[in-house]
């Protein structure tokens, strides 16, 4: 079974190619690798856990642990940077056809690398789900959009109710 990896291109797509083996081998995947800053970089990794459960300190710690290994081997950025790991979150980046499947129903808001051919880059609405290649919106206005995935810059979930409900863990039963 292949894993669905977030979109990325540039140094992040480098970096996802050499980290997601060790963080997949470890049953986790990987939901969104960003560099950020330039004097000392930042490299941010959001990881979730395969099984569906939520991710722990301890999870966040190994991750690091394994991350931090390859990166130093690997060595794709010029001196110091810092690591960063972490959940994706209740309000969560939508990288993956996987991601806009799961949280159909739910607001987000969208901002494109290139604009669509009326012009526009940003964009709020329902996620409807996806379709092979691109990420479904029912805005606003009631009209619905196909957004390509490889043109998305960022997609995130909106923090709502219905949202903070749909990803409460569920209790345990005794």
């Amino acid at each position: 079974m292949t894993v669905e990896r977030p979109y990325l291109t540039g140094l992040e797509a480098k970096i996802a190619d050499m980290i997601a083996p060790a963080i997949e081998a470890m049953n986790f995947e990987l939901v969104r690798v960003a560099v950020l800053g330039r004097e000392r970089p930042t490299v941010q990794i959001m990881a979730d856990r395969a099984d569906g459960a939520l991710i722990t300190v301890d999870d966040c710690e190994a991750i690091s642990h394994a991350v931090g290994a390859v990166l130093d081997v690997e060595d794709p950025l010029p001196g110091e940077w810092n690591l960063e790991v972490s959940s994706a979150g209740i309000d969560r980046p939508l990288t993956r056809l996987k991601d806009w499947v799961r949280f159909a129903g739910h607001l987000a808001k969208v901002e494109m690398t290139i604009p669509t051919p009326d012009g526009r880059r940003r964009f709020a609405g329902t996620v409807l789900g996806a379709s092979e290649t691109e990420g479904l919106l029912k805005l606003e206005d009631g009209s619905d959009i196909a957004l390509p995935m490889t043109d998305i810059r960022r997609a995130r979930l909106v923090l709502t109710d219905a949202l903070i409900a749909a990803t409460a863990p569920t209790p345990p039963t005794h």
